[in-house]
């Protein structure tokens, strides 16, 4: 199953207090699901809940700390028991990390890996048993264009959004057959807070940046197609192609990594 019909689903998505979580969430519950949202900040949370029962008065809200494995892995329970079942997870929270290599620590790695590829894997697995017995379920990764090409003092988000990548195009192979689905969104330049964190470097150069809105509803279509690789948006303001520049990127790695090194390097 790659395609999952929203309306009379119920759909768990974290991250779901800002970004691209946040304004997902009220589209799905709009479309007629049954929504369940994850984030760590409760206030936040409350405000994004109140949305989604405009249009779907059941759903419900997990103020979770998603990078502790432990609380993770009780959540899937948790939630499970709250909406009388899950059909569709979209691991969808994440941290930036923009720090140059050399100013990195090992503390800096582990938390960015934590948060955004292990905190995934591990909701995936604690639902997935149930999602084989039931032959049905999908499981929605979203990574980033930082998870096909490299960005410039990025190497531990790169890291982790490459790892969910690989993750998420292994499990698609393991699970055909069994009725469980799996898509792997590449979100590109969006406008959210992830740009102005705390500890965080500022972007190289400025680039335009489409909305958490319009991001979502790619999201949402993508949900209901079938199909696994989605990049949103297809086309970067300005007209780059998203995958064409990924299809570029492994035709000459060499060449890409070095023009990006030495274009970083100028404005550095």
């Amino acid at each position: 199953m790659q395609a999952l019909r929203i309306e009379g689903s119920k759909i768990l998505v974290t991250g779901a207090s800002s970004g691209i979580g946040a304004a997902l969430a009220p589209q799905l519950a709009r479309a007629g699901a049954t929504v369940g949202i994850v984030a760590r900040r409760h206030d936040r949370l409350e405000a994004v809940l109140a949305e989604c029962r405009r249009a779907s008065p059941r759903s419900e809200m997990f103020a979770v700390d998603l990078g502790d494995l432990a609380a993770t892995t009780r959540l899937a329970e948790t939630a499970w028991e709250a909406l009388d079942g899950i059909d569709c997870l979209v691991n969808n929270a994440a941290i930036p990390k923009r720090v140059r290599v050399t100013d990195l620590t090992d503390a800096l790695v582990e938390e960015t890996m934590r948060v955004n590829f292990s905190s995934p894997v591990c909701l995936s697995l604690a639902l997935l048993s149930r999602f084989v017995a039931r032959g049905s379920g999908l499981i929605v990764n979203v990574s980033s264009m930082g998870g096909r090409t490299p960005i410039a003092n990025e190497a531990a988000y790169c890291a982790s959004k490459f790892a969910l990548a690989g993750w998420s195009e292994a499990m698609r192979i393991d699970l055909e057959g069994t009725g469980v689905g799996v898509k792997l969104v590449l979100p590109g330049p969006i406008d959210t807070e992830i740009w102005d964190q705390p500890g965080n470097e500022d972007a190289l150069f400025e680039i335009d940046k489409v909305s958490a809105g319009d991001c979502a509803a790619e999201i949402v279509a993508a949900i209901e197609h079938d199909g696994f690789e989605y990049y949103t948006p297809p086309i970067f303001p300005g007209g780059l192609d998203a995958k064409q520049l990924v299809v570029d990127k492994h035709a000459n790695c060499d060449q890409f990594v070095a023009g990006m090194a030495a274009f970083a390097n100028s404005l550095r």
